[in-house]
């Protein structure tokens, strides 16, 4: 699936970085260069995220360990959240939480009830340096939190304790596309 283009799109679909691999587990840099080449990326991800008919995704997840991450997420209501942000930083959560299922284009085909707040807002920038501030409610929060974690070096099997943990990391595991190291 490496560098395929996407009907339709100008981006090219590119290889996931699995759960397991190094560049998940490492925090990302700040984007600096704001040209050409982050616009790529971005159509990438997005094109990536598609193919992987994911409703986020991370510049890590395709190996990039750069601070960007795009989305096409709903909220709990039904109402569709599309875009990206570039240096984004999660500066509040609030509301009550909530332990729903929660699965990761880098873990595919696996699942866990992972603690989320109800209520989120990122700051960050567009591909061009603009400033950017996204609020969600509901599952489109979740997405929030989720790719904030990935750019911080944080997989969602990281906020699981105890039994959850144990199972998720199994199942990782023994999942087609492992072993993990």
């Amino acid at each position: 699936m490496r560098n395929r283009p996407i009907p339709g799109s100008s981006g090219l679909i590119r290889a996931m970085s699995l759960y397991g691999d190094p560049v998940l587990h490492s925090p990302c840099e700040d984007v600096t260069d704001f040209g050409p080449a982050l616009a790529r990326l971005v159509e990438d991800m997005f094109a990536t995220m598609y193919a992987a008919q994911g409703v986020g995704l991370a510049a890590n997840q395709i190996g990039v360990p750069l601070k960007v991450f795009v989305y096409d997420c709903p909220d709990d209501d039904d109402v569709r959240h599309l875009g990206h942000l570039v240096n984004p930083k999660l500066v509040e959560v609030d509301g009550i939480t909530v332990r729903g299922p929660e699965g990761c284009l880098s873990l595919p085909g696996l699942e866990a009830g992972t603690d989320r707040f109800d209520h989120a807002v990122v700051e960050g920038t567009d591909m061009d340096g603009a400033p950017l501030r996204v609020t969600g409610t509901g599952w489109f929060a979740r997405c929030l939190q989720h790719e904030c974690d990935h750019l911080g070096g944080t997989v969602y099997t990281d906020r699981l304790t105890g039994l959850r943990r144990t199972r998720a990391v199994r199942a990782a595991r023994r999942a087609p596309w492992g072993p993990i190291g």
